[in-house]
């Protein structure tokens, strides 16, 4: 079943090495309005060959599998050109999974747990599609800050840092510590709509692929 073949229907691509995690995300999927599974794969490399012969809208990509793991796919997926509109959520059992924040380094565009309620991760597929990231639940901040904490490296600021304006540079700031627009524009005293003009002028000028990115950029650079 091809991902786009209905513009109404969000395609997924599921990748779990475990059978009933495939199954429960199937039959979630298949009885809510608006998705459509785009295919299944049990590794990593499947992953990579079904989305790029399905081209989905979403991949829930599991990190740890035999072979190529989630986070070797991730990256293969997000650097291929032909994926340039898939997006991938990392899907994980334990909340401070090591190899989270590497997901999102890669390009994971967010991550949710397993035993996430089935309303809530409904939601988080649109949110990405939508150009949205999952850094909304509060224990995405307090993964990446721990992990980039407990294995501090040296700074790598982004080539195009110095391009952004001082309010550009408070921007970035806040959405690393998961601030929706909402949340920013209260900060600073704007609205929402100008809080969102700040972080996509941002993102154009640092090519972030998502606020998910950006976010790794503002640890990578410092700002965070």
């Amino acid at each position: 079943m091809e991902s786009r073949g209905n513009p109404q229907n969000i395609g997924v691509l599921i990748v779990d090495d475990q059978d009933l995690v495939r199954i429960g995300l199937r039959t979630l999927l298949e009885h809510a309005g608006g998705f459509a599974v785009a295919g299944e794969a049990a590794d990593g490399l499947g992953a990579v060959e079904s989305a790029i012969r399905l081209r989905p809208d979403v991949v829930l990509m599991d990190i740890r599998m035999p072979g190529i793991d989630g986070l070797e796919a991730t990256r293969r997926i997000v650097s291929d050109g032909r994926l340039a509109d898939t997006k991938v959520i990392v899907l994980t059992t334990f909340e401070r999974d090591e190899y989270v924040f590497e997901a999102l380094r890669a390009g994971a565009s967010g991550f949710l747990l397993k035993n996430t309620p089935p309303p809530v991760l409904l939601d988080g597929i649109r949110t990405v599609v939508d150009g949205g990231a999952l850094l909304s639940p509060t224990v995405t901040r307090t993964v990446i800050a721990e992990f980039t904490s407990r294995s501090p490296r040296p700074l790598d600021p982004h080539p195009h840092i110095d391009q952004l304006t001082n309010r550009e540079h408070e921007v970035v700031s806040l959405v690393a510590q998961g601030l929706s627009n909402e949340e920013i524009g209260k900060r600073l005293y704007v609205s929402p709509a100008t809080a969102r003009t700040h972080v996509s002028h941002a993102m154009l000028k640092l090519s972030a692929r998502d606020r998910a990115q950006l976010v790794v950029f503002a640890f990578q650079s410092g700002l965070a």
